[in-house]
Parts: structure tokens; sequence; C-alpha cells
């Protein structure tokens, strides 16, 4: 399944021969229809892999294949387990960024203060200027093809395959829950060696800079990999 997700996003130009893409833009939006590509087939790969629910006989692709992968569709209404299951990874989580939010935060809170004392105070204008701010970046944010690799399609894809796909595989495998939870991330960092060619250029051909680059990428990684299936593993849910 590694070698599938990153093997197809280099199908186009490698395979099909198609010319590079003019743009960042366009070169982007092959990546995410590659992506996709490489998620449906994965997703398929798993409904044929894992085990039928006895329960149910043999149901249909998504009914057999949404609960092992932590989507769960017969009960819409959440019980308290299951509003646990979300509301706790999600506090865990920010807190690992929350030197990051925070010092956001501090610079949002600096900038209004700023524009207040360039006004004179607060005023329908400042309320009207802070919320035209927040909308504009917004609009930012979303229009900015980096921002949906980076927040949405990356996030998406690669959690769908190399955690909600391989862990229930690996479970079925036989293989231990900490066998599964420091496993699973390694295929994750490994995905990630096909930008070695890529950081050796950018750095002037230097392999230490490269050692370290990569290195960091890949341990940061294997440590957040490592979490992330254990929340999956934990809660059951992605």
């Amino acid at each position: 399944m590694a070698i599938l997700y990153v093997a197809i996003l280099y199908a186009p130009t490698l395979l099909l021969r198609l010319p590079h893409p003019s743009s960042l833009k366009h070169f982007l939006l092959r990546r995410f229809i590659c992506a996709a590509i490489s998620s449906l087939l994965v997703l398929l790969l798993s409904s044929l892999l894992l085990p039928p629910d006895e329960k149910r006989g043999r149901p249909v692709f998504a009914r057999r294949l949404w609960p092992p992968i932590g989507l769960y569709r017969e009960q819409p209404n959440f019980s308290n387990s299951q509003w646990q299951s979300v509301v706790f990874p999600l506090s865990l989580t920010c807190l690992i960024y929350a030197g990051s939010l925070v010092l956001k935060f501090l610079l949002l809170i600096d900038s209004f203060r700023r524009y207040l004392d360039s006004v004179g105070g607060f005023s329908f204008e400042c309320a009207e200027y802070a919320f035209r701010s927040a909308l504009d970046r917004g609009i930012s944010v979303c229009s900015n093809i980096l921002a949906w690799r980076n927040y949405v399609v990356a996030p998406l894809t690669e959690e769908l395959v190399f955690r909600a796909c391989m862990i229930p595989l690996l479970l079925c495998g036989g293989f231990k829950l900490s066998t599964v939870i420091f496993l699973c991330p390694v295929f994750f960092s490994l995905a990630h060696l096909n930008h070695l060619m890529e950081v050796y250029s950018r750095q002037n051909y230097n392999f230490i800079k490269v050692f370290l680059s990569v290195g960091l990428q890949l341990g940061y990684t294997l440590i957040f990999g490592s979490y992330a299936s254990f929340l999956f593993i934990r809660t059951g849910r992605r």
C-alpha cells in the first residue's frame, strides 16, 4: 500500500509520459487526482483483504469496510464514550501544537492592539476591520493551493491509507498492539523517502544537510504516527 500510494503520484510522468505541469497549481492538481485514485484503490484492496463481519454474513462494500477503518454509520447519535473518543484525542493533539497556537494568538492580539492605538480606541470600525481581516485571511487560505495540499488532501489521504486501512490489516494479521503502533508509522515514514533526491539537489548535494533534513522529518513522522496509531487503536475512530 505504501509503494502503491507513492508510485501513483509519479505515474503520470514516469508511466503515462505526460508532459510536466506548466505551473505549481497544475502540478498539485495532478497530485490531488493521483492521491484520490491511490486512496480508492487502497480502500478496495482493504475491503477484499479484511475478513467479513460474521454477524452480517457478507455485507456490501461500504458496510463491510467502514467499521474497521473507524467510520461508523450504524450509530448516528453519539454516546458519552463516543464523544470522549472525539474530544479527548482532539484536546491532546491541540496540546502538541499549543506553543504555535498561543504564539499566533498573541501576534493577533498585538496586531489588533496596534491598530486600536492608531485609530484612537475601540469603535465599530475596529470590529469591522477585525472581521474583514479574518474573512480575508480565510479566503486567502481557501484559495491557496498549498493550503489545500497541507490541510486537506495530504492529511485525509495519508491518514486513510497509512492508518485507517493499514492498522486493521496488521491487527487481523496477528501483530501485537504495541508492534502495530510502532510498525505502521514506519511504512508512513518510508513513503516520505521519495523526497530524498529532491532535497539532495536543493541542498547543493550536501549529504549531511540532506541527512539532517530528511532524518528530522522521518523522526517526526515516526513519533506523531505512533501517537496517531495509538489513538486509532484506543478509540477505534479516525
